[in-house]
């Protein structure tokens, strides 16, 4: 009975200093949650204090990197330590090379015989591509038009906006996502050109300090002249006649008008200049006249 009772004393002796030993040791201070670019790297501090046995690191429940106070036991190259001591403490860093999105989660540093442990979470953004279809564009000048900048690829969906370099008398632009992906968005600017210039449309990444950009030249040509043939009437096509000219003494240039009423007024619409007389012939009613080839220069 004596020995008994010996045994059960050993027995919590050994259960006493177990404990002592696990209380003098603890997690100061644990990861902190962040927020990285795929393809990037990821790191989280773990501070402990002393007297600790070994140090793990989880990613979703799976543990992917223990320390001991000797070395690092790494089992994959995609997660690195980097230790250093600080006031007395020891910090252990894990560092995820090449982050990806299957990286995002539930990160955990724990130690052995502790029931405590330091937690945060890994975000991964995805920076895809920005475009503007059909590159430098060429536009009428005071007539208004639509410009699209099409994100692709993109998790989350950026902020997107435009910074106008051209003259216009209006400017304005919104966004909508593409209903057939969910990890694409169209920016829509419109705008009244009046002068040449860029249109640059810039993709921000939320929650991190990063963009994309994409500039493309804008080029305003004057709007389309009105009708080049001559006229009875302004706006209305006159007859297709060979022009006669009678009595008329031309200079070294040689030009003349053709007109047209509008509102019972007469206005110039256009000026032939002349390029060639040709020989003398007889115009109907037997009037005598000149053939003569022209250059049409509509006003």
């Amino acid at each position: 009975m004596e020995g008994s009772w010996k045994g059960i004393l050993a027995v919590l002796v050994v259960l006493a200093g177990l404990a002592a030993s696990g209380s003098s040791y603890q997690i100061i201070e644990g990861p902190r949650n962040a927020t990285v670019l795929e393809g990037s790297e990821a790191s989280f501090n773990c501070t402990i204090s002393p007297g600790w046995s070994l140090i793990m690191w989880a990613l979703n429940g799976r543990v992917v990197l223990s320390i001991t106070p000797k070395e690092p036991i790494i089992t994959d190259k995609h997660f690195t330590s980097v230790s250093y001591e600080e006031g007395g403490n020891f910090i252990s860093e894990m560092i995820i090379h090449n982050v990806q999105l299957s990286d995002a989660g539930h990160i955990k540093c724990s130690l052995q015989n502790s029931d405590r442990d330091g937690s945060a979470f890994l975000s991964v953004q995805v920076m895809g591509a920005l475009h503007i279809p059909g590159g430098s564009l060429i536009v009428t000048e005071d007539e208004p038009c639509n410009v699209n900048c099409c994100a692709v690829g993109w998790s989350p969906l950026p902020d997107i906006f435009w910074e106008v370099g051209v003259q216009a008398s209006h400017s304005s632009y919104y966004s909508v996502p593409e209903p057939d992906d969910l990890q694409g968005a169209v920016s829509i600017l419109t705008l009244t050109p009046q002068g040449n210039g860029t249109l640059t449309c810039v993709a921000n990444m939320t929650g991190l300090h990063t963009h994309k950009s994409v500039t493309v030249n804008l080029t305003v040509v004057q709007p389309p002249l009105g009708p080049t043939e001559p006229a009875g009437a302004l706006g209305q096509p006159g007859p297709t006649r060979k022009p006669r000219v009678r009595h008329w003494r031309f200079a070294s240039t040689p030009s003349f008008h053709v007109r047209g009423k509008e509102g019972g007024r007469w206005k110039c619409c256009a000026l032939f200049q002349v390029a060639q007389l040709g020989e003398a012939e007889q115009g109907p009613g037997g009037q005598d006249g000149f053939s003569l080839g022209a250059k049409f220069h509509p006003l």
